[in-house]
C-alpha cells in the first residue's frame, strides 16, 4: 500500500489519501474525508430527506426482495440500469448537491448521478458484482462514500482467483475506483449478523447516455 500522510480518524475531515496497491486497478481510499460531526450531520439528513424504496430482483424465475433500501438521484434523464432493475432519476437535493461537489474537486470527475444504499443492519449486504454497466462507459469512475455502521469491503480478481482484497469503510471515509478496476475486479459488502446499526452507501457515478 502506497500511503500520503494517512492518518487514523480524527475530528477534522482530511483530504489525505492512500493508493490501494492491487494490480489491474486504480483504487484510493480516503479514510477520514468527512469529519465524524459532518458524518453524523449528512447521516442523518439523508436518512429522512431521501426517498428510500424497497426494490426486487428476479433470481432463477423467482422474485426476492434486494437485501437493502435503494434510492437513485442526479440529472435529468439519466436512469439507470442494473440486476434488471431500472432505476428513474429523482433530482439532486441541496445535501446530495453539497457533498457532490467535495467529492468532485478531489476525484476530479463530474459526476452525474448517484445511487445510495441504505443497509438496515448486517442482515443487510450487496452480493459479488462489478459497476460495468454499459451506460457508464469504458472505465467508469465510481465515488463512494460511506455513513454509518462500518463494513468490510470485499473485492476479488475476475480472472486471478488468487488475487482478493478487504477494505474497511468507517464512517466519513471515501473509496474512489477508476480505470480498468471494473473490468478485472469484483466486489461485495457481505452480511455480517452480529452488527446492529445502520450504514449509508452512496456511489457517485457518471451515466453517459
Amino acid at each position: 500500500m502506497i500511503t500520503y500522510d494517512l492518518f487514523s480518524y480524527s475530528n477534522a475531515g482530511s483530504t489525505s489519501c492512500s493508493e490501494i496497491d492491487i494490480p489491474d486497478a486504480e483504487v484510493f481510499l480516503y479514510p477520514s474525508l468527512l469529519s465524524y460531526h459532518e458524518a453524523n450531520q449528512l447521516f442523518d439528513t439523508l436518512k429522512k430527506s431521501i426517498i428510500w424504496e424497497k426494490q426486487k430482483i428476479k433470481l432463477y424465475g423467482r422474485l426476492h426482495d434486494v437485501p437493502r433500501l435503494t434510492a437513485w438521484y442526479g440529472d435529468p434523464n439519466k436512469s439507470y440500469i442494473y440486476s434488471g432493475i431500472k432505476l428513474n432519476t429523482k433530482p439532486w437535493n441541496a445535501a446530495l448537491l453539497k457533498i457532490r461537489e467535495k467529492i468532485e474537486k478531489i476525484s476530479k470527475t463530474k459526476f452525474n448521478s448517484v445511487l445510495l444504499n441504505l443497509y438496515r443492519s448486517g442482515a443487510d449486504s450487496v452480493s459479488w458484482h462489478s459497476d460495468d454497466e454499459p451506460e457508464l462507459g469504458l472505465n467508469p469512475v465510481i465515488g463512494s462514500l460511506s455513513l454509518g455502521e462500518t463494513r468490510q469491503f470485499q473485492m476479488k480478481h475476475k480472472y486471478d482467483h488468487d488475487l482478493k482484497q478487504k477494505i474497511l469503510l468507517q464512517h466519513g471515509s471515501f473509496l474512489l475506483m477508476r480505470g480498468k478496476t471494473q473490468h478485472n475486479w469484483l466486489h461485495q459488502i457481505p452480511k455480517r449478523k452480529n452488527l446492529k446499526s445502520e450504514r449509508i452507501n452512496l456511489t457517485f457515478r457518471v451515466i453517459k447516455h
